[in-house]
């Protein structure tokens, strides 16, 4: 691998939706790596209520005023996204305690895979901690207002959605 993938990440995820939160996590990795690319997951062992051309499209109009964001989808393997995208570290987001063991169960199965992808786990800032994607579909589809969650662009599919 290159020695400049150092200074390039991937944060992986399938976004759905991209929340505040996910927003905040890019803005600082993109203050810490010269480029990040936001890879959204197809996933299939998840049923996303965005299709993953919608999410990239939503996720590409939030994180429009970060110039070394890029946004793509993909299937697969995160190492592979790295490997392919020539970016040496993985960025997960830890929003509590019960994130970690997940993350660092992940961490460690893709050292294995690849032992020159490096992952680093970024906190929120406090008034995020509590953002998730699944709270905000749910609020969402049930009529709450999640306006202080989700940028304006997807506050207004999300709406799109409800009906």
């Amino acid at each position: 691998m290159n020695p400049k993938s150092k200074r390039r990440a991937v944060y992986p995820g399938t976004f759905d939706p991209i929340t505040n939160g996910h927003h905040d996590l890019v803005r600082r990795a993109c203050g810490i790596f010269d480029q990040v690319v936001i890879g959204i997951a197809a996933n299939p062992n998840k049923a996303p209520l965005f299709p993953l051309e919608t999410r990239v499209d939503l996720a590409r109009q939030v994180l429009a005023d970060l110039p070394n964001a890029r946004v793509m989808g993909y299937s697969g393997l995160t190492v592979d996204l790295a490997r392919d995208q020539d970016c040496g570290v993985v960025i997960r987001g830890l929003r509590a305690v019960s994130d970690f063991e997940f993350e660092f169960q992940l961490a460690n199965m893709s050292r294995h895979l690849d032992r020159n992808v490096d992952y680093i786990f970024l906190t929120p800032q406090e008034q995020f901690t509590f953002i998730s994607s699944t709270l905000v579909r749910e609020i969402a589809l049930l009529g709450g207002d999640v306006s202080k969650f989700v940028h304006p662009v997807v506050e207004a599919e999300l709406k799109k959605r409800r009906k």
